[in-house]
């Protein structure tokens, strides 16, 4: 198991693409955004680490918002991603190499106010997902019961 968190380790320094940080208010006066470093979220289900998926997250502010002081708690907004992941992953239940957008957006959206302070982070948008492995799509549930016949 070390092994494999060394090896993921390893495969998320080397495969995060550095993107830049702050992207400055454009001159038309829009909205000011801060892009995370792809953060890799895992793909839990039934207690089985299955995947990772990479995602790339852009944080839209409040115009009267302080990006410098949001840029400089990047770094833990991608830990608590990672930590809530790992308790109550990001799986959707048709696709296991994507994200729920819904969850990840929730939970930075939660965290946001003790982090930098309410007000400051207006919406998030995931850009990318790259799965580590691409994997066969879920298993559909079974909704009808099936009779067995004499």
């Amino acid at each position: 198991m070390r092994t494999f968190a060394r090896l993921a380790l390893g495969l998320m320094i080397a495969v995060a693409p550095v993107q830049p940080v702050l992207a400055a208010e454009d001159k038309a006066g829009g909205p000011q955004t801060i892009a995370l470093e792809a953060v890799a979220l895992p793909i839990i289900v039934d207690g089985q680490l299955l995947n990772y998926v990479f995602c790339s997250i852009k944080l839209e502010l409040y115009p009267n918002a302080d990006g410098a002081k949001v840029r400089a708690k990047e770094q833990y907004f991608r830990d608590d991603l990672v930590r809530v992941g790992h308790r109550a992953p990001f799986v959707r239940k048709d696709d296991y190499s994507h994200v729920d957008e819904a969850k990840v957006r929730a939970e930075i959206l939660r965290i946001a106010p003790s982090l930098v302070g309410a007000r400051m982070i207006k919406s998030v948008t995931i850009t990318r997902q790259a799965s580590q492995k691409l994997l066969p799509p879920a298993p559909k549930p079974q909704t009808e019961s099936r009779e067995i016949v004499p």
